[in-house]
């Protein structure tokens, strides 16, 4: 499985990897606040300032620049924004340790459940287990929730537009089953060449594995609603089209009607892309609502 990003044989001469949530699927609202988040006050044993938490959790990985942000280093600044409320500090909530996480987040280049178990074996750490309780149980969660989603409208119109063109990879922090079970569902598998989920590393990694030896930069496009979809198209120096949060709908009619023809055409770089780009960071907010 780790081989397929290296090995695929490109059918054409341009690549475009494709986020899934909240890119493809309107369901980073629905996957946070119902499975994520109730997840965290069970596990982390917050229910004294479930309110305040859900409002951290939610301006992190809905409404800031850390959209999209992977579940580990999310559940972590969560935790620890939650933490400097004065409302909450009132309440003597404690929290374990939580250097050691840390210490594997900023070490591991593949932020992922099963690493995390591995590294379990290695070392006697209360948060680590209960971010892996956590993880496990928000998994059981989107398993029994978010389902039966269908993709963005004009999704499916640009998905076939693009798919005669370009390549398509799934690069997604999803894990792969859920990749294939959302994808599959929809029918929208028939266009993808690969489908990447966190298993098989970063987002900028995947992209990396994706165009090495086969693409030019120029001819690689990221599509995504996070910032870091945006930073790991940077990374590789190709071109990036943002998924506005709050503009879906908008977002991809605009793919599909102009955008595209503009990557097609060489002319997608430069004044138009940067357009677009500082349109997307102006929807994500840089301070959270309580600190102003």
């Amino acid at each position: 499985m780790e081989d397929l990003l290296k090995e695929f044989e490109p059918k054409h001469d341009l690549l475009v990897c494709i986020d899934s949530d909240g890119t493809v699927f309107d369901n980073m609202e629905l996957k946070h606040k119902e499975c994520f988040c109730p997840a965290a006050v069970n596990v982390w044993k917050l229910q004294a300032v479930s309110r305040y938490f859900r409002e951290v959790w939610d301006f992190v990985n809905l409404y800031s620049r850390d959209r999209g942000i992977n579940r580990f280093p999310g559940i972590v600044k969560a935790l620890e924004e939650t933490m400097k409320r004065p409302e909450v500090q009132e309440r003597n909530i404690t929290l374990p340790d939580l250097s050691v996480l840390k210490k594997w987040i900023a070490e591991t280049p593949v932020l992922g459940c099963g690493a995390l178990e591995k590294f379990a074996d290695t070392v006697d750490d209360e948060a680590v287990r209960m971010a892996i309780a956590w993880s496990h149980e928000v998994d059981e969660n989107v398993h029994r929730i978010v389902h039966d989603l269908p993709p963005l409208p004009y999704v499916r119109e640009t998905l076939e537009k693009m798919s005669a063109y370009a390549d398509i990879v799934i690069v997604s922090a999803a894990t792969h089953d859920a990749l294939e079970r959302e994808w599959i569902s929809n029918d929208l598998i028939r266009y993808v060449t690969v489908a990447a989920g966190q298993e098989l590393g970063s987002k900028a990694e995947c992209i990396r594995r994706s165009m090495e030896g086969k693409y030019s930069p120029d001819h690689v496009l990221m599509l995504g609603d996070a910032p870091g979809d945006e930073q790991s198209a940077a990374v590789n120096h190709v071109l990036y089209y943002p998924i506005i949060p709050g503009q879906e709908s908008a977002s991809w009619k605009k793919l599909l009607n102009e955008s595209f023809d503009k990557f097609t055409a060489g002319t997608y770089k430069g004044a138009y892309m940067d357009g677009l780009v500082s349109a997307f960071y102006d929807a994500l907010a840089v301070k959270a609502p309580w600190e102003e």
